[in-house]
C-alpha cells in the first residue's frame, strides 16, 4: 500500500528565515544610522549643574569704643575669604565709658545692635550658632576696673539674652596692643601683604578716640611686653605693638585744652589755640546724658581761636607729651 505521507514543504522556513532576516538588517541599519547621527552631528553640550550656594558664616564683633559703640557682623563664604556683600556694621552712641555714673544701664545701648545683627544674620534660628564678642577699648581703659566690670557685667546681661552664641569671658576690656595688632591685621590684609614676606608688610598708626597705637614687623630683639608673634599663612610676624592712651584724637585735645587753660590763654571768653591758624573758629558743643532722660543734652559750649604761633604751639605740644609720657 503507497505511503500517503508527505514531506512539510520547505517554503514556510524559508519565508521566516528570510523574515529574521529582514528584521536583523533592519535593526543593525537603525544602529548604523544612529551612530553615523551621533558621530557627526553630536547633541549641544549640557551645562554643568549649578552648585548649590553654601549658607555663609557669621560672626558678630561688638566694638566698645570711647565716643560710640559699633556691630560688626563679619560674614565668610564656603572658601572661608570675607564676603563684603553680607558682611555689616552699625553704630550707636555715646560709647560705654559714658555710662560710668550708671553702670546698670549700658547693655540696654547693646539692644539696637543686637537687633540689627539678629537681622543681619538670618533671624533668630540663624542667631544660635553666631558667636557675639564684645571688646571694649580704651574708653573703658581711662577707668579703674571697678567700674569696667560694673559695665561689663551690664553688657553680659544683655549679650546672653540675646540669642547669639555668648559666654561671659567673651565679653572684655582688650589690651591697647591687641587694638593695634588688629588694625595692622586689618590693613595688610586690605592691601595683599599678609601671608608673605614680612618685610613687605605695612605699618600703622591707629588714632582712636582715647588712645593711638603703633604696629609694625621688627627684626630687633624686644621687650616682652611690646612683642607678639602673629601666624597667618603659614608665616609668623614678630611685631611691635604699644599702645599710647590719651593719645587717642579726642583725649588728647582735651588734654591740650587743659593746658592752655592753665597758661589762661583765653581772650573774651574763647580759648585761643596757638597751633591752629590765625583766622580759624570753632564752636565746639559738649553733650552729657541725663540721668533721667535717654537722649543726651547740650551742657555747655566753648570756643577755639586760631593764634597760628609756632613757639607756643611747640611749647604747648611738649608739655602735653611730658603729661602723657608713660601712659599706656
Amino acid at each position: 500500500m503507497p505511503d500517503l505521507t508527505k514531506p512539510p514543504s520547505p517554503r514556510p522556513r524559508r519565508r521566516r528565515c528570510r523574515l529574521c532576516g529582514i528584521c536583523l538588517g533592519t535593526a543593525f541599519l537603525a544602529l548604523l544610522v544612529s551612530a553615523l547621527v551621533h558621530l557627526f552631528f553630536p547633541p549641544p553640550p549640557q551645562p554643568p549643574p549649578r552648585p548649590i550656594p553654601s549658607s555663609p558664616r557669621f560672626a558678630v564683633i561688638i566694638d566698645g569704643g570711647s565716643t560710640g559703640t559699633r556691630a560688626h557682623v563679619f560674614a565668610t563664604g564656603p572658601d572661608g575669604r570675607p564676603d563684603l556683600a553680607r558682611s555689616a556694621v552699625m553704630r550707636v552712641s555715646p560709647g560705654l565709658s559714658s555710662f560710668t555714673d550708671e553702670p546698670a544701664r549700658s547693655g540696654d545701648s547693646l539692644r539696637p545692635l543686637m537687633d540689627f545683627a539678629r537681622e543681619k544674620v538670618g533671624g533668630a534660628g540663624p542667631a544660635a550658632a553666631v558667636e557675639v564678642r564684645l571688646m571694649a577699648t580704651a574708653g573703658l581703659r581711662l577707668h579703674e576696673e571697678r567700674v569696667q566690670e560694673a559695665i561689663l557685667s551690664s553688657c553680659r546681661d544683655v549679650l546672653r539674652a540675646s540669642g547669639f552664641r555668648f559666654e561671659d569671658s567673651w565679653a572684655e576690656v582688650i589690651p591697647g596692643s591687641d587694638e593695634g595688632i588688629y588694625a595692622w591685621v586689618a590693613a595688610n590684609y586690605a592691601l595683599g601683604t599678609l601671608g608673605g614676606d614680612p618685610h613687605k608688610t605695612i605699618g600703622i598708626i591707629e588714632l582712636g578716640g582715647a588712645s593711638a597705637q603703633l604696629t609694625f614687623v621688627s627684626d630687633e630683639v624686644l621687650p616682652p611686653e611690646l612683642s607678639r608673634n602673629f601666624t597667618f599663612g603659614g608665616t609668623t610676624y614678630t611685631l611691635y605693638s604699644n599702645s599710647f592712651l590719651n593719645f587717642g584724637q579726642n583725649a588728647a585735645q582735651e588734654s591740650f585744652r587743659e593746658i592752655l587753660r592753665s597758661k589762661d590763654s583765653s581772650k573774651n571768653g574763647t580759648l585761643v589755640d596757638p597751633c591752629a591758624p590765625k583766622g580759624y573758629s570753632r564752636i565746639k558743643e559738649v553733650i552729657s546724658r541725663s540721668s533721667s532722660a535717654s537722649k543726651s543734652k547740650l551742657e555747655n559750649q566753648f570756643a577755639d581761636s586760631g593764634d597760628g604761633d609756632f613757639t607756643v604751639c611747640r611749647s604747648s605740644s611738649l608739655a602735653l607729651l611730658k603729661k602723657g609720657n608713660g601712659r599706656k
